[in-house]
């Protein structure tokens, strides 16, 4: 695992990631940095934790007027409600293995008595 250090609104953050992927990180923290550029520009200087979800709020803007103009209509509304049952059988699968693991401890404990 490669260690990168990125700045970002002038703060140097030592992030890790796959072998290779440095270059694409060092973008990624570029983008961050254009929109903190570009909160800075609009409103005067914030809080550090204020500029970054700023920036965070900026990009999933930019990533849903994304997917609203290449996804036919309704596709993202879809893919959060499987999104929403993945979970729910996650959930409803862990609480068959505890159930499973319960009958189990309780059948060794039958067995020992």
């Amino acid at each position: 695992m490669a260690q990168v250090t990125v700045k970002i609104n002038g703060y140097a953050y030592a992030v890790g990631c796959e072998d290779g992927q440095e270059p694409h990180l060092q973008s990624m923290a570029q983008q961050v940095e254009r929109r903190i550029e570009r909160i800075k520009s609009i409103g005067g200087q914030s809080g550090e934790a204020r500029l970054l979800a700023l920036a965070a709020l900026l990009m999933a803007d930019e990533l849903h007027d994304l997917a609203a103009d290449r996804l036919p209509s309704g596709t993202t509304d879809a893919l959060a409600e499987g999104e929403q049952a993945r979970v729910i059988n996650l959930q409803r699968e862990q609480m068959v293995i505890g159930l499973a693991e319960r009958a189990e401890a309780i059948a060794a404990a039958l067995e020992r008595d």
